[in-house]
């Protein structure tokens, strides 16, 4: 892989990666979002150990809207997990917002995903028997949040993603765009680092899809950082750039415009 020319400026931020034979000495300075440095994940299947990501360098500036595409098998889960903070790698490092993560406890762990890290899933994970409102607000109570400003700040993020009048609903009584959206508010609420969707047009039609894709285009447009995991090359062209994961490693990395 060629060396990335300083030189050469781009007028969107984009990532570098960094070759797996080349050592990677760099710290992770301010100005990324997120920071690997030799990501490995290893696990132990009976006598074999399979590596399920071996030795991912990656850098994502603030404000970067990325995909990460890849095979069933590729590594891309393995990978989100660790960006979520969900899992810790077996060696290397992460930075996320300027922070050393892969070395925190479970509970440390917690704290972070909950303060830097918005969650899009497929399959929505809402909570059935409490209304919209109530479902944006959890994030909120997990941080201690006082119980009026949760409600001001949920109704807001409910609002800005054209729920306003949803509210009360619970998820048996809206579409599954509504649904997806109620979840973006969610993700919203605490104001992440950056913001983790994970195939999140999985469960809709094509139409309801493209709706949140838009809307995702818009939250970029507003400042967010957004990583986006996908196997839909459709989904994934709505990205400002992609990083093609094969084999628990980076097989290709192209920023599109």
């Amino acid at each position: 892989m060629p060396e990335p020319d300083p030189h050469k400026e781009n007028k969107m931020a984009t990532a570098e990666v960094l070759p797996i034979d080349k050592p990677a000495n760099w710290a992770a300075p301010n100005s990324y979002m997120i920071s690997t440095e030799d990501l490995w994940k290893t696990y132990d299947m009976g006598s074999e150990q399979v590596h399920a990501l071996r030795g991912i360098n990656l850098r994502i500036h603030r404000n970067e809207y990325v995909a990460i595409m890849g095979p069933s098998g590729s590594g891309k889960s393995t990978l989100m997990n660790l960006i979520g903070c969900l899992d810790s790698p077996s060696k290397g490092q992460y930075w996320l917002n300027g922070q050393l993560v892969s070395e925190l406890d479970d509970d440390e762990l917690a704290r972070i995903r909950n303060k830097e890290i918005g969650f899009v899933f497929q399959t929505f994970n809402l909570l059935a028997r409490a209304t919209s409102l109530h479902n944006v607000e959890l994030p909120l109570i997990y941080a201690g949040v006082p119980a009026e400003e949760r409600a001001e700040r949920a109704k807001a993020a409910l609002t800005s993603v054209g729920m306003g009048d949803r509210m009360n609903h619970k998820p048996n009584e809206l579409s599954g765009g509504q649904r997806q959206r109620v979840a973006v508010a969610r993700a919203l609420v605490n104001k992440p680092a950056i913001i983790l969707a994970d195939e999140p047009t999985g469960n809709l039609d094509s139409q309801t899809g493209n709706e949140i894709m838009a809307l995702f285009d818009r939250l970029h447009s507003e400042g967010n950082t957004i990583v986006l995991v996908t196997h839909e090359h459709d989904i994934a062209e709505y990205a400002h750039r992609i990083v093609h994961i094969r084999d628990g490693v980076v097989a290709k990395d192209e920023t599109k415009r």
